[in-house]
């Protein structure tokens, strides 16, 4: 979003149940010329003081999860597979999380059109 929505978006991103940024997310984003690998695993709680526009979840159990937000936001829910779950081998695995990146910049282009 950060790359694509340009200055106008302030984006931020947290996760029910943050640890570290996968290094395979970092070398799929590399492949397409966004450095990811400075970016942190943050739990979604630390921005419930804040106000968003809209709040988008990637993955079932975080839409359930992220109640604390509601009544805030405009709120949209992308169910997209956790590569970080994906088995087999490091290739197999980029397979997914390449995938998936793909599909999230579908989702991303399909979400500014419809708001601009």
């Amino acid at each position: 979003m950060k790359s694509l929505g340009s200055d106008q978006w302030d984006v931020e991103s947290g996760g029910i149940f943050p640890s570290y940024v996968h290094p395979l997310a970092i070398q799929v984003m590399k492949e397409i010329g966004i450095d990811i690998s400075q970016q942190t695993s943050k739990p979604y709680d630390q921005f419930l003081e804040e106000k968003f526009d809209y709040i988008i979840t990637l993955c079932d159990q975080t839409a359930s999860s992220c109640l604390a937000f509601l009544g805030q936001a405009s709120r949209l829910h992308w169910p997209l597979e956790d590569p970080a779950m994906a088995i087999g081998t490091i290739d197999e695995r980029l397979v997914v999380f390449r995938r998936v990146r793909d599909e999230i910049k579908e989702k991303i282009e399909e979400f500014l059109k419809s708001v601009t």
